[in-house]
């Protein structure tokens, strides 16, 4: 019988003081950039979290974290198809991830369809992803950061 394994990832990051914002893949040079390890793109990170989980293979932290010289400034499509590979590598197809974004800025619609063909061109799966506001509550309500929420579905390949 072939068990679908699902997985869930979070990732939150506080805005820095320069511009340049990496998010779902894309590049928005008029937002804000996040504070990180690598480039702080919160969806794809997240999606990373879920992709590992679903598959029994640890988290973020434990496979690129900050004793991670090497992963210092990396692209989060970088680490989300390094993540995908290792779910591959491990005996899983990935099914699909979807992600929920949550803040303020920037406005996801515009630019939703380019970030999920360029996040599913990343795995090789398809990606969606929305994205919401807290209506002023919280970290992201206030304007100090992003948060990014996202599950995968994996399923172990047979034979």
């Amino acid at each position: 019988m072939i068990i679908p394994r699902t997985g869930i990832g979070v990732d939150i990051h506080a805005y820095g003081d320069e511009f340049g914002l990496s998010l779902a893949g894309l590049d928005w040079p008029d937002e804000r950039s996040l504070e990180g390890h690598s480039d702080a793109d919160v969806a794809a990170h997240s999606a990373c979290d879920a992709l590992l989980s679903a598959a029994g293979l640890g988290d973020l932290g434990s496979t690129f974290g900050t004793d991670r010289p090497e992963w210092s400034g990396a692209k989060g499509v970088t680490l989300l198809a390094e993540c995908a590979r290792m779910v591959r590598a491990a005996g899983y197809e990935i099914g699909n991830v979807a992600i929920q974004v949550v803040g303020n800025r920037p406005k996801l619609a515009p630019r939703r369809e380019e970030a999920q063909r360029v996040l599913s061109e990343c795995i090789g799966a398809p990606v969606s992803i929305a994205g919401t506001t807290t209506d002023g509550l919280g970290l992201t309500g206030r304007g100090e950061g992003i948060a990014a929420l996202a599950t995968a579905l994996v399923v172990q390949r047979q034979g």
